[in-house]
């Protein structure tokens, strides 16, 4: 039976893949997770005494723990990531550097002395920066607009170095705008339904133009899952898109939120742009689905739906770690 470590486990990405593969695979899933503010285990809550999950709680930058934990597993899926932006604009790239690129590095030195099948690094389309072309290919450049998305950049090469140096079995994957259930209500998409429900101003920086390709969730779990089965000689060192090739403007994400809740329009309230914003992101799915055979199945006007039943039925989750968050401010 294949043993996966997925690291970051008790995130919002990763939370959703743990839970697909209980589901839907016969893998054991080992995962490790720091518990920062992006760490919850609420997440897992419904599946933590699962007989083929075991929780860890420790750090990838912990050397020792993280060669403990590869020499028990076949494959990694490292998920682990400060991933605010904001944060990373407004208090500094330092956690982003040691978590993002110093945790990828001690995890690809661990896969050096003991080898796994293959390793997967969760990128982000967050690397390309501002679409060039339309939709972006795994060519594209590389030209990331926040000290997040460089950090993002750089454990993305470093991956595609170790492939290339040492031979590793290494895929790199470029998700787009991930949204569904569990996310993080400082996420665009979860922000604006909390802020809905609320009766409260939806938020938008700048004119709202700015577009996203958004995937739905699960459809990414699906996604790495397949990445997992598909034989490793046909995507080691490979980087593979995973969207929808659809983009939708932040403008238009709030308007359908409000539809879909039945709230007035005048609740958009727009706000000064935020630094380093990207205007525009739409993936190309051509890849994945020659390599994989996978592309997305979820329309975001389904996934809306769920995600919004999803916040509406699960008040207390995010009402919690909005309030942790206002103690924290505060004090």
């Amino acid at each position: 039976m294949k043993r996966v470590l997925v690291t970051g486990g008790a995130g919002f990405i990763s939370s959703n893949f743990i839970r697909h593969l209980l589901e839907e695979t016969s893998y054991e899933v080992v995962t490790l997770d720091a518990l920062t503010y992006a760490g919850n285990l609420e997440n897992l809550a419904d599946v933590m005494s699962h007989p083929r999950l075991s929780f860890v709680h420790g750090d990838i930058r912990d050397e020792t723990l993280v060669r403990q934990l590869v020499e028990g597993v076949d494959v990694i899926v490292n998920a682990a990531a400060e991933s605010h932006v904001e944060k990373s604009i407004e208090d500094g790239a330092s956690e982003f550097v040691t978590t993002n690129v110093e945790g990828t590095q001690i995890l690809l030195d661990a896969i050096r002395q003991t080898p796994v099948e293959r390793f997967i690094l969760i990128s982000s389309s967050e690397v390309y920066g501002t679409a060039e072309a339309a939709p972006m290919d795994e060519e594209h450049p590389l030209k990331p607009r926040s000290p997040y998305a460089a950090t993002k950049a750089g454990a993305d090469r470093l991956a595609y170095s170790y492939w290339t140096t040492y031979d590793l079995p290494i895929v790199i994957v470029r998700p787009f705008n991930n949204y569904g259930p569990r996310q993080h209500p400082e996420k665009v998409v979860p922000r604006f339904i909390t802020q809905a429900l609320d009766d409260e101003p939806l938020t938008i920086h700048g004119d709202g133009h700015a577009s996203r390709d958004w995937l739905y969730v699960t459809d990414h779990a699906e996604a790495i899952e397949t990445m997992i089965e598909t034989p490793i000689e046909r995507v080691a060192g490979e980087v593979l898109n995973v969207a929808t090739g659809v983009d939708i403007s932040v403008s238009e994400i709030a308007d359908l939120v409000l539809d879909v809740l039945g709230k007035p329009a005048e609740l958009k309230l727009y706000v000064p742009e935020r630094l380093g914003q990207v205007d525009r992101h739409i993936g190309s799915t051509d890849k994945s689905a020659e390599l994989l055979g996978w592309r997305a199945r979820t329309s975001f006007a389904e996934g809306l739906e769920r995600t919004v039943a999803w916040y509406r039925d699960n008040e207390a989750w995010w009402r919690a770690i909005l309030a942790r968050e206002s103690r924290a401010y505060s004090s």
